[in-house]
C-alpha cells in the first residue's frame, strides 16, 4: 500500500512491512513455565513448613531446593540461548542499567538462584550425611558437604529471604511482556497475577510428584494448594477469554483462538488438560488419599499450563503491526 512518493527522490513509501512471524516461541513458553516451578516449590514449601512438622515431610527440605535449582537452571539456559548475542549478557552484570527490567530481573534471578544452591547444598548434605562420609570418592565434593552439613542452621536463616525473593523473580516476566506496548493482551494487570497462580499450581504439582512419603494431611494441603490454583487461574484466563477489556487490539488477539484452528485446539486442551481436569481430581483427593490419582492430577497440571503459556505467547505476535 503505497502512503505517499518523495518527488526529489521518486521513492516511495509505503506500508507494507513483512509480519515477521513469531519471535517468542517455545523457548519462552518454556523458560516461563520453568520459572513457575522453580518459584512454585519454594511458596508451596513455605507454606507447607509453616503449617506441618518436618517430620511430616521428611524429604522437602532437600527435594525443593534440588527441583527449584534444576528449574531455574532450565529458565535461565533457554534465557540465553534465545539471545542474540548470549555472550553480551555478562554485560548485565559488569555495567548494569537499573532503570531496564531486564537488568533488576536478571540480578534478582541470579541471587535467588545462588541462595537455591546454598538450600540445595545443605539439604544435601543433611540428608545423605553417611554417603558423603563414606560412599563420596571425590574430594572436593566431599569436602564442600563436610562444610555444608556443619552449617546446617544457615538453612533456616536463609530460607525466607528466599521466599521474599521469589514474589519478584516470578513476576517481573509479566513487567517485561507488559513493557512490549503493541502488545495489548500483554498490558493486563492480571498479567502478574496470572504469573503468582502459575507459580503455585506449578509449584503444588511438582511437589505432588515427590509426596510419596508425606503425610495424608500435608497432601491434602498439597491438592488444596494445587485446587485453588487452577481455580483462579482458569477464572482469570475465561475472564479475559470471554470479558477482556475489549480494546480492539485484544479482540483481534482472541480472534485467532475464538475463530478455531492450532490455537484455538491447544488452548482448550490446555484448559481441560492443565485446569478443569486437575481440579476435579485434586479436590477428589482431599477426601481419600489416593496418591496415584493426585500425581496424576499434578502432571496434568503441568502439561496444560505450559500449553496455556504457550497460546498466550504467541497469539499477540501473530496480529500485524502495520
Amino acid at each position: 500500500m503505497v502512503e505517499h512518493t518523495i518527488d526529489a527522490t521518486h521513492a516511495v513509501v509505503t506500508l507494507d512491512v513483512a509480519l515477521p512471524g513469531i519471535i517468542w516461541g517455545w523457548m519462552i513458553t518454556l523458560n516461563m513455565w520453568a520459572k513457575s516451578i522453580g518459584t512454585g516449590v519454594v511458596f508451596v514449601a513455605a507454606y507447607l513448613l509453616y503449617r506441618h512438622k518436618k517430620d511430616a515431610m521428611p524429604n522437602l527440605r532437600w527435594a525443593m531446593p534440588v527441583i527449584s535449582f534444576i528449574a531455574l537452571n532450565v529458565f535461565l539456559l533457554f534465557t540465553l540461548v534465545d539471545l542474540h548475542q548470549p555472550y553480551r549478557m555478562v554485560n548485565i552484570f559488569l555495567h548494569p542499567h537499573w532503570t531496564s527490567a531486564i537488568t533488576v530481573g536478571a540480578w534478582m534471578a541470579s541471587l535467588f538462584t545462588l541462595l537455591i544452591t546454598i538450600l540445595m547444598v545443605i539439604g544435601l548434605a543433611d540428608q545423605f550425611t553417611e554417603y558423603f562420609k563414606r560412599g563420596c570418592k571425590v574430594a572436593p565434593v566431599k569436602s564442600l558437604m563436610s562444610f555444608a552439613g556443619k552449617k546446617s542452621g544457615t538453612y533456616e536463616k536463609i530460607f525466607p529471604f528466599v521466599v521474599f525473593l521469589a514474589i519478584p523473580v516470578t513476576a517481573y516476566t509479566a513487567i517485561i511482556m507488559a513493557e512490549s506496548s503493541a502488545r495489548e493482551l500483554w498490558q493486563a494487570p492480571t498479567e502478574v497475577m496470572q504469573m503468582i497462580w502459575a507459580a503455585l499450581m506449578a509449584g503444588s504439582a511438582a511437589l505432588i510428584l515427590v509426596s510419596g512419603s508425606w503425610s495424608q494431611e500435608a497432601r491434602k494441603d498439597l491438592a488444596l494448594i494445587l485446587s485453588i490454583a487452577v481455580f483462579f487461574s482458569f477464572a482469570m484466563y475465561m475472564g479475559e477469554y470471554f470479558f477482556s477489556f475489549k480494546s480492539s487490539e485484544a479482540e483481534a488477539t482472541l480472534a485467532y483462538v475464538h475463530a478455531g484452528g492450532e490455537y484455538n485446539v491447544e488452548f482448550w486442551f490446555g484448559m481441560t488438560l492443565g485446569f478443569i481436569a486437575p481440579f476435579f481430581l485434586a479436590t477428589s483427593t482431599m477426601k481419600n488419599d489416593n496418591v496415584t490419582l493426585l500425581r496424576f492430577a499434578g502432571i496434568l497440571a503441568l502439561v496444560g499450563l505450559y500449553m496455556a503459556k504457550d497460546v498466550w505467547l504467541k497469539i499477540p505476535q501473530m496480529l500485524p503491526l502495520s
